[in-house]
């Protein structure tokens, strides 16, 4: 239960005079997908303007005098976690340039798997990178293109990179929206009254009271000018496959997906969960908070209440002070606390909705034996995770992943849990609403469970690298 890293939330809106503090707002309400860094560039028509910090946007752009300076009509806005690139200022986004055709600001959330490769090619050709994010990538390859228009530059850049990502860029007319050709990464538009918005999830939407229009499709470019809304699809087209962690963990419940909100699909995880592996038990407990839905689906499944055996501290920020060894020795009491008078001499369902490196299990599971539990059975609402992610999930190295290191007794003795079972992959699809799995072409991007790659996690020869591309896409039609 050492967490999965959230990926990055981006957001962007197009002519609102308010466009600066609707965009804080909308980075408020996407701050779980990222709280190291935050930025904020904007567009009067005349002049960008960019803010960038490195903290939480509660702590950054609430105050009028940042937002005053950010003038305009136009606006992108970023949240970071830095899957690639050192946690340093100048590697917090949206980025901005200044290029022939006029400025461009650019947000992205995900990874480029052939980052290293392209960049070493660019600076062999007389690039000069600023930053270790592999976004400024995108930038420079932009600033290479010989096309004439904004928009070619953009599809230029799009087929020399592969991987995970979407985009938000701003440009002195337009605001452009990108998912990669599998949608590994979500995006979804919105409107509020004439302002079209982009976002990662539709929870930043609520806050602003926008509406939900619908997702950017997987290989969709949509361009944002005063004319209204564009598509283009530049990218042959394949089946989608967005990342299954969107549904298990990284959206925030009260997002929508396809139609349903993901706190239904997490309920449906954990109902699942109980159909497979379920075992009598006094209580049934989740780890809080990520373990909540899952768990109410279970009970409902076996009905058996919930109950609150975990209290999580909602206030520890990422910045808390451990002055001394035997503070830091406190390790995960600083979050989470028993409540030992529910728990004691009970046997135990514990639920959560991932297991990674495993050593914050093995403290949890050890503070519920030292408050008097007498079995922990440790439920988990998704499969093992055996393999790294490219495309912006923070998953650590396989030689560091429970699953890939040990069989499932070696993961039970190392976090001492009584038993430990994973839901199976087939439940996992059954639970999203598939009969099975598609062994020949994945509904999801689900690779961290099966080793099953949408696109190979290589660097490519630059030369080479379109007709590589298309030809796997191609063959995947």
């Amino acid at each position: 239960m050492t967490r999965l890293k959230e990926e990055c939330g981006v957001f962007g809106i197009f002519d609102n005079k308010d466009a600066a503090a609707l965009t804080a707002l909308g980075l408020h309400a996407l701050q779980h997908r990222g709280q190291e860094g935050c930025g904020i560039v904007t567009f009067d028509e005349k002049n960008f303007y960019a803010e960038r910090r490195l903290g939480l946007v509660g702590d950054n752009f609430t105050k009028g005098k940042i937002l005053e300076k950010l003038s305009g009509n136009y606006a992108i806005g970023h949240n970071r976690y830095s899957t690639a690139g050192n946690n340093l200022i100048k590697n917090v986004q949206p980025f901005f340039a200044d290029l022939h055709s006029g400025g461009i600001g650019i947000a992205h959330n995900g990874n480029l798997s052939n980052a290293h490769h392209l960049r070493k090619e660019l600076v062999k050709n007389g690039s000069i990178f600023q930053t270790t994010s592999d976004t400024e990538t995108i930038v420079q390859l932009i600033a290479k293109s010989k096309r004439s228009k904004i928009v070619d530059k953009i599809i230029d850049a799009l087929f020399k990179i592969q991987g995970g990502y979407a985009l938000t860029i701003l440009t002195n007319k337009k605001l452009i929206g990108i998912r990669d050709p599998f949608g590994i990464r979500p995006l979804v538009i919105g409107k509020l009254q004439k302002s079209y918005v982009l976002a990662s999830e539709t929870c930043a939407f609520d806050i602003i009271g926008a509406k939900f229009i619908r997702e950017v499709e997987n290989g969709e470019m949509v361009v944002i000018t005063e004319d209204g809304l564009e598509s283009l699809k530049p990218f042959p087209k394949i089946k989608e496959r967005p990342c299954v962690f969107e549904y298990i963990y990284f959206s925030r419940p009260d997002s929508i997906i396809n139609n349903t909100s993901v706190y239904e699909y997490r309920k449906k995880l954990g109902a699942q969960l109980a159909k497979e592996n379920h075992i009598e038990s006094d209580l049934i407990i989740p780890v809080p908070d990520s373990g909540v839905p899952a768990a109410i689906g279970y009970s409902e499944e076996v009905k058996k209440n919930v109950e609150l055996g975990i209290i999580r501290n909602h206030y520890v920020g990422r910045t808390f002070i451990e002055p001394t060894q035997q503070i830091r020795s406190f390790g995960v009491k600083l979050k989470h606390n028993i409540n030992k008078t529910l728990i004691k001499n009970k046997s135990l369902i514990l639920i959560d909705d991932s297991l990674v490196r495993g050593t914050t299990s093995v403290k949890i599971i050890k503070m519920l034996y030292n408050a008097g539990a007498k079995e922990v059975h440790l439920r988990i609402a998704s499969p093992p995770i055996k393999y790294p992610d490219y495309y912006g999930v923070d998953t650590p190295n396989k030689d560091e992943l429970l699953a890939s290191k040990y069989d499932l007794e070696g993961m039970r003795k190392f976090i001492n849990a009584t038993t430990l079972q994973f839901l199976s992959i087939e439940g996992l699809y059954k639970s999203m609403g598939y009969a099975k799995r598609n062994s020949s072409y994945p509904q999801f991007t689900d690779h961290c469970f099966t080793g099953e790659y949408p696109v190979k996690p290589i660097d490519v020869n630059d030369k080479d690298f379109m007709d590589k591309q298309l030809s796997f896409i191609s063959s995947k039609s």
